[in-house]
């Protein structure tokens, strides 16, 4: 992915992953008025939730082809497309059907925006920071249904539901003109194969599994066990012919690594928990205290601040120090103020409910961003595609499931002890709790799980970015950027060296000259000149001297390369490698927050290499 600048391309994703979680439960908030003005009770209205993670979660893989199959850039202006034409037709839906289509004509769009936008992030973040980075990107898809409920609570306030629609059209305008601007020349393009079969199977085991779940509660039981029967059979079937097919739909290959299993697991647990708890917390609060959409909003604001702040903080800590003890912690806390929010609702005080809610949606924060960069960390580039597919078709189901089962355990627990004579409020009370119980369980299992990650890395090898400290030359040759070019061709020639970086006054990295440049330079000043042969020739002339005393007084700084290409202190062998043999280079500057402190050579690691070889085979 060529670009601009590498974080330029880190913010559209990030913006695009906000604004699809952001409109996931855009919503939640004015479900109830929905549900009042096309006459529908809950187990309907939440399809307008489920059906768009529903949409998202089978375009996921259908993204993946997409995405190795068309250039980024009309691609990602393409599914913006989709997201801004679904708003409009649900902005102006005239009844509860076309708003659901609207609705997973959006999902369509969304559901190729988050993998393309973790794709282009891919293509250009280094391994070792890829908890900052995925920190970032949890981040928004953190502050996205978080968000969302204070913004929706807000216009709700002084329009009707109507007007999220068209914010969030116009959200995604400008998300469109970012992408045209920013997303530069593409990758190479392939020419993958699309098994059609392979998308048929996958759509009706998630359609037959969500459909079953969601009507388990409120509908005919058995008609839900036979659909989610059937859509176990159509999963199973499709896992079998993702192995047989020369190019799966979906590739599991990167599931057969322990640390990706792990890190989607927790990374699934943590989003079904989240999303689940976004849909039950607005309706509780609207519908059993009668609060307004502002009132409930603002009660889960609190929140939003908390899980944004703690986001890139826990991307930051993860990267020095890993995930064993940021990612049970999360869990931990999240278990903890579940349990006591179950304990203390019957206070009925919105004051508490925001207090105990701040560490549940704060804690995910340490919880999502790392969990996935120990999944896709443990991937090599070519599998990356693949764990994102994984990552975020996952992310979509865990979250139709969630829903689903939230949502009908909350409406036959309050169905239930209405038919029992229950007043609506103490119906809605015991329903919640009962809930709450079902999302302290599935905490208590990831934390259980998440103890896992302190095994794992405790037996993982010494990271390979770590040894580029130890093999790089510290000893740096270097010249000012105002010296003459005999000084810079002296030092070359003396330490047989093919360059040197240029430093100014305060000895800051200002460019890099090589023997290469000079003798480029001379080339062109005489034609005769063009290789060190030719040197040889110019001496047997009488008038050597003369000809090239001038170009030798010239200044360093007048031939030296201004655009450096330079290696972060953390950046692991592997992408060292990459880097110098795509941009055809010998040597690089390495440098640590802004200060040159090395330089490494292919030489170095040629070395490395053969070393670590000889003493492994001992």
């Amino acid at each position: 992915m060529k670009s601009k600048k590498p974080i330029l391309i880190l913010i559209v994703a990030a913006f695009g992953a906000f604004l699809g979680t952001f409109n996931e439960t855009f919503l939640n908030i004015a479900l109830t008025p929905i549900m009042h003005d096309f006459n529908v009770g809950v187990s309907t209205v939440q399809w307008l939730t489920t059906a768009y993670m529903l949409g998202a979660a089978i375009m996921i893989p259908v993204a993946s082809f997409l995405y190795r199959k068309f250039a980024t850039r009309p691609l990602f202006l393409f599914t913006v497309g989709l997201l801004i034409i679904g708003s409009l037709v649900c902005a102006f839906a005239p009844s509860f059907p076309v708003m659901l289509a609207g609705r997973i004509i959006q999902s369509l769009g969304t559901g190729m925006l988050t993998p393309i936008g973790m794709n282009m992030v891919l293509s250009v973040v280094p391994k070792e920071k890829m908890g900052s980075y995925m920190g970032l990107m949890g981040a928004a898809t953190t502050l996205g249904p978080s968000l969302s409920i204070i913004v929706a609570g807000i216009l709700l306030n002084f329009s009707t539901w109507h007007i999220l629609f068209f914010v969030f059209a116009a959200l995604m305008c400008i998300l469109f003109i970012m992408g045209a601007v920013i997303i530069g020349k593409d990758k190479k393009l392939e020419n993958p194969h699309l098994d059609i079969l392979s998308v048929i199977l996958i759509s009706l085991a998630l359609i037959g599994i969500l459909y079953g779940i969601s009507t388990l509660f409120s509908g005919n039981i058995i008609v839900a066990l036979a659909a989610i029967v059937i859509g176990i059979i159509c999963l199973i079937v499709f896992a079998k012919r993702q192995k047989k097919i020369q190019v799966p739909l979906i590739n599991f290959e990167p599931l057969k690594a322990k640390e990706f299993k792990i890190g989607l697991s927790l990374n699934l647990i943590a989003m079904f928990t989240l999303l689940s708890m976004n849909v039950i917390m607005p309706l509780f609060i609207q519908n059993a205290m009668g609060m307004s959409s502002l009132e409930a909003s603002l009660t889960l604001f609190p929140s939003i601040v908390v899980s944004c702040i703690l986001a890139p903080i826990a991307g930051k800590i993860y990267d020095k120090k890993g995930g064993s003890l940021i990612v049970p912690l999360g869990y931990l806390l999240v278990f903890i103020f579940i349990l006591l929010l179950g304990l203390t609702i019957n206070l009925n005080s919105l004051l508490l409910i925001a207090l105990l809610y701040i560490p549940i949606a704060g804690s995910m924060s340490l919880i999502i961003g790392p969990s996935q960069s120990f999944a896709l960390g443990s991937l090599s580039r070519k599998l990356n595609p693949h764990g994102v597919t994984l990552v975020t078709a996952g992310f979509q189901i865990a979250g139709c499931i969630g829903t689903s089962l939230f949502t009908g355990v909350y409406s036959s627990m309050t169905d239930l002890k209405l038919n029992a004579g229950s007043a609506p409020y103490e119906a809605m009370e015991f329903a919640f709790i009962i809930t709450l119980i079902v999302a302290f369980v599935v905490a208590v299992c990831g934390f259980v799980l998440a103890l896992s990650i302190r095994r794992i890395e405790k037996n993982k090898p010494i990271t390979i970015h770590m040894s580029l400290k130890s093999i790089m030359k510290t000893d740096v040759y270097k010249v000012k950027e105002n010296d003459n070019l005999l000084t810079a061709l002296t030092l070359i020639n003396d330490k047989h060296i093919s360059g040197v970086p240029v430093v100014d006054k305060a000895g800051k990295l200002t460019g890099f000259i090589s023997d290469g440049d000079i003798m480029r330079y001379l080339s062109k000043a005489h034609p005769l000149f063009v290789n060190a042969y030719s040197l040889a020739l110019l001496g047997a002339e009488s008038n050597f001297d003369e000809k090239l005393k001038e170009l030798m007084t010239l200044k360093v700084k007048d031939i030296a390369k201004k655009k450096v290409l330079t290696i972060d202190i953390n950046t692991s062998l592997e992408d060292v490698c990459k880097i110098l043999e795509s941009k055809h280079l010998k040597k690089a500057p390495v440098m640590d927050n802004g200060k040159m402190v090395g330089i490494i050579n292919r030489s170095n690691i040629t070395h490395y290499a053969i070393e670590s070889y000889l003493s492994s085979a001992k």
